[in-house]
């Protein structure tokens, strides 16, 4: 690409957080809004058969008498009126969510029986070379890939958004039998039948009726309302965890080569809890609930929210009950580092994984006029001031390179408005506190990230210059990268704001730049003005680095069946550890300063000897 004109954009970035709140004063009833009761069962009043039943008795009670502190159910009170469950909770958890006033929620807290009311929180996402990096190689006959069997005999519970499972990472060719151990089902929906499930993808569900009652009905032609992924995250983390060996995979000629999950014959059942616009905490604790009735033995998920007391996170009790049953919870840890205490999924029984680089970066080199060479990275096969829709002036942009710092619309979405606006390419900026940290974004036009001290740079120039002018230069996949592993700059950080004297997170793994699978209906930008189409794409989070250590674990649960999830967990980080593959200390990449416990805890690594 030739030398363009220059533009660069300055602006104030936005932090947002997500905060815990209580849900409001106004009973109307119109207010309504989903809790979860937690129930202890064993109070049942001998007048019901089962639990539901009294359960059912407590909502019809609701909606006929409002009752007082000292009022207990003793027999069914039928009503023409009556709440409707969303999700009944047996296994993992007692209780049951609905749909309630808050001035209902607060009767329910004063009955006997009733353990807590919680509002139905809603979470997000945290959003391959990478098994040779975790020192994982098929060729090694002593090697923990030859010992399990590559995870033949286990079942990796996937939380997330779904699965494309056409994909060629799912077959089941040369596999053995369903595990005798699963129960599950393959729940059929929109585009989605029993005969997408296989030997390798052995059960599918999907949980809506939380997200439903907060936002409504699912559109049909947007997403669909089955175990199909409308996203990619899902499948992207399935086929990191557990996908098989597919030949001459890249994204768009970018990372190419054979691309294979961790544990490559482990089996995988799906619950999708995730939905466009977010995951609520009852959908996420009916698919722990149902995970552990079917039989999993791993269960993976790449989901966070604002950190909450134990004993008021249905996510942890969910996953302690899964623990009490033998089941190992890998959790991504966020992505809201550099910044200390931001790490989420901090439950001393859920293993959090943080994220680090690998030893392969896309490098993309901006070339300014007078000689200086900035690195950056980029993807891809080619606001006002941080560049949000429509705030650029098409006159000074058009055909040239518009700088837009990072922070209000996704990276790939300014690529989107500077291309509207005629610009002929994009450079995001990173701020602070950012750092050094590189991502790759698969913009749609010429575009690369550059780190924060580079943003200096480049403004600098721009400023001194009378007629400021850069070069992109695109170099293509760099293997052998020096220093590798490094803490990702997004990385949540310790110590936990709940339990500060555990370490959180516990491992870190790749979750920079990773190539997994791709549905066939979603762009690689997610934007809708996207029409380019791929089997593989390069993402990055701890939602990328979770299913490493999800992988990893099944790989351990088939070489040692009797293993708990503690001595699971403990296997992976007392054989990590904390120098990169030169044997140095682990670098922070938000400045490359030494990093410390709080930010990887133990690292799953890069050296074969490992």
């Amino acid at each position: 690409m030739g030398r363009l004109g220059f533009l660069f954009v300055v602006v104030i970035s936005l932090s947002i957080s997500l905060v815990y709140s209580e849900p409001p004063d106004d009973d109307d009833a119109q207010n309504a809004q989903t809790f979860i009761v937690r129930v202890q069962n064993d109070l049942k009043p001998s007048a019901f058969s089962d639990v539901e039943q009294w359960y059912k008795a407590t909502l019809r009670s609701l909606d006929s008498n409002p009752l007082n502190s000292e009022t207990t159910i003793t027999t069914p009170t039928p009503t023409q009126n009556s709440q409707e469950f969303l999700h009944v909770y047996r296994t993992v958890f007692h209780g049951f969510s609905a749909k309630l006033t808050p001035q209902q929620a607060r009767q329910l807290e004063t009955r006997p029986g009733v353990l807590a009311v919680l509002p139905d929180r809603l979470r997000h996402l945290h959003i391959t070379r990478s098994p040779h990096f975790l020192g994982l190689s098929s060729g090694n006959p002593a090697g923990l890939l030859s010992e399990s069997d590559s995870g033949s005999n286990v079942i990796i519970g996937i939380f997330d958004t779904g699965i494309w499972p056409e994909r060629r990472s799912f077959h089941d060719e040369g596999l053995g039998p369903i595990p005798s151990s699963w129960r599950g089902q393959c729940v059929e929906g929109q585009n989605f039948t029993k005969a997408h499930c296989n030997k390798k993808i052995i059960g599918a569900r999907y949980f809506a009726a939380g997200y439903e009652a907060r936002k409504g009905g699912i559109n049909s032609s947007e997403e669909f309302k089955s175990a199909r992924d409308s996203d990619g995250h899902g499948t992207h983390t399935a086929s990191t965890a557990a996908g098989r060996a597919v030949s001459n995979a890249s994204f768009f000629g970018y990372a190419s080569g054979v691309a294979v999950g961790v544990a490559p014959k482990a089996r995988i059942a799906v619950y999708k809890i995730c939905w466009k616009n977010g995951c609520t905490d009852s959908d996420i604790l009916s698919a722990f609930d149902k995970a552990v009735e079917d039989g999993v033995n791993i269960i993976s998920i790449s989901v966070g929210g604002g950190a909450v007391p134990y004993n008021l996170d249905p996510m942890a009790i969910g996953a302690f009950g899964a623990m009490e049953r033998g089941i190992l919870v890998s959790a991504s840890a966020g992505n809201e580092g550099p910044t200390k205490m931001t790490v989420t999924n901090v439950a001393p029984w859920m293993t959090t994984v943080g994220a680090s680089t690998i030893d392969r970066r896309f490098r993309a080199d901006l070339v300014l006029e007078d000689g200086r060479v900035i690195n950056g990275a980029r993807a891809g096969s080619f606001s006002a001031a941080i560049c949000t829709a429509e705030s650029l002036d098409e006159e000074s942009v058009r055909g040239k390179i518009v700088v837009c710092d990072r922070g209000g619309n996704p990276r790939v979405a300014k690529g989107e408005v500077v291309k509207k606006a005629g610009g002929a390419g994009v450079v995001v900026a990173n701020v602070p506190p950012v750092g050094e940290g590189l991502v790759a974004d698969s913009h749609l036009i010429p575009g690369l990230a550059v780190t924060e001290s580079a943003r200096l740079t480049i403004r600098e120039y721009i400023n001194s210059s009378p007629n400021p002018r850069a070069t992109m230069v695109f170099l293509g996949t760099e293997i052998g990268v020096k220093p590798a592993p490094v803490v990702a700059s997004f990385s949540a950080r310790g110590p936990s704001i709940e339990s500060p004297y555990v370490l959180k997170p516990d491992v870190i793994a790749p979750g920079v730049n990773i190539l997994a699978a791709w549905p066939d209906g979603v762009a690689p930008s997610e934007l809708s003005s996207d029409t380019r189409r791929t089997e593989f794409n390069v993402a990055s989070g701890t939602s990328m680095s979770c299913p490493h250590v999800s992988g990893v674990a099944a790989l351990l649960k088939g070489a040692h069946a009797d293993w708990s999830p503690a001595m699971i967990r403990s296997a992976m980080m007392t054989t990590a550890y904390s120098q990169d593959s030169e044997g140095k200390p682990l670098l922070d990449e938000k400045a490359y300063n030494v990093s410390t416990v709080w930010d990887w805890g133990r690292t799953r690594g890069s050296r074969e000897s490992r």
